[in-house]
């Protein structure tokens, strides 16, 4: 009897101890989510020569800083742009190298940073990110004077979900999603294999159900190693695409490695899908 009580404990000490974890998970989980640098990045110029600090005014009252990066002088401009979504860590200095490749093949790059991403008032979340990356999108249109047959839309990771759902309401010229996973729960139970993460989630990013709604030319890039977004994931949002998919794969690349991030594979590929747009 007493064996049985003693068992009863520790299963109960188990449970409860388990019940705890996803109490917690819920309460905390987009601080597994988000990772941002929230320091304040320099003035553009500083960092890329003929770059400028641009502001955007979000739906929901925000002032976010941007940077807007053009072709460096003596490049043959595309008369393109790109607006660039970064992943979830970080803050747009790491993303410097990947604008500053695009800006050399000619293309006009919006670097942006999410709220709570350098020095960006606010806290991160999936309705928050869909309002930031709209309010980029504004810009570039109503202010920078982009057509928009000529904005191309680029998601790294998570920017990759975000960047999907725009071009579900948004249509873009050219769609890029590098490391694209189907959805943020699918991601999540490769890291969090003990949690409920489907019940869970607030954010859930569906990009496998949103891309099935965008008809523009799109490319998908992914590490045949990535770590973080299983290759398989990246390979079904290929596969779930309405229109016209390249699919490029980067052997033994992981998810932030440097040919992830302004490799040549990389970057040829943008500037082909661009090709036939420019002209």
């Amino acid at each position: 009897m007493s064996r049985v009580s003693t068992l009863l404990r520790v299963a109960l000490a188990v449970v409860l101890l388990w019940a705890l974890v996803v109490a917690a998970a819920w309460l905390l989980q987009r601080r597994l989510i988000y990772f941002p640098d929230r320091s304040t990045p320099p003035a553009a110029a500083r960092v890329i020569p003929g770059a400028r600090d641009v502001t955007l005014r979000t739906t929901d009252g925000l002032r976010l800083t941007a940077w807007l990066v053009e072709p460096p002088p003596g490049t043959a401009g595309r008369r393109l742009a790109v607006l660039l979504a970064p992943g979830n860590a970080g803050n747009r200095l790491a993303r410097v190298p990947l604008a500053t490749a695009l800006a050399g093949r000619g293309l006009t790059v919006l670097l942006v940073d999410y709220r709570g991403y350098g020095g960006n008032p606010g806290s991160p979340s999936e309705e928050g990110l869909a309002r930031d990356i709209e309010a980029a999108r504004t810009y570039l249109v109503e202010q920078a004077g982009i057509p928009v047959e000529r904005l191309l839309y680029y998601g790294e990771s998570l920017g990759a979900a975000v960047v999907t759902a725009l071009a579900a309401k948004h249509p873009p010229a050219g769609l890029i999603l590098r490391s694209p996973f189907t959805d943020l729960p699918a991601a999540g139970r490769r890291h969090y294999p003990f949690l409920p993460v489907r019940l869970l989630a607030r954010d859930r990013f569906p990009v496998a159900e949103e891309i099935a709604r965008v008809a523009a030319p799109t490319l998908i890039v992914y590490g045949t190693a990535d770590s973080i977004v299983p290759p398989q994931q990246s390979l079904e949002v290929a596969g779930r695409a309405a229109g016209p998919v390249r699919v490029v794969a980067v052997h033994g690349a992981d998810h932030n490695d440097a040919s992830l991030l302004n490799g040549a594979q990389l970057i040829d590929a943008i500037a082909e899908l661009a090709g036939p747009l420019s002209g």
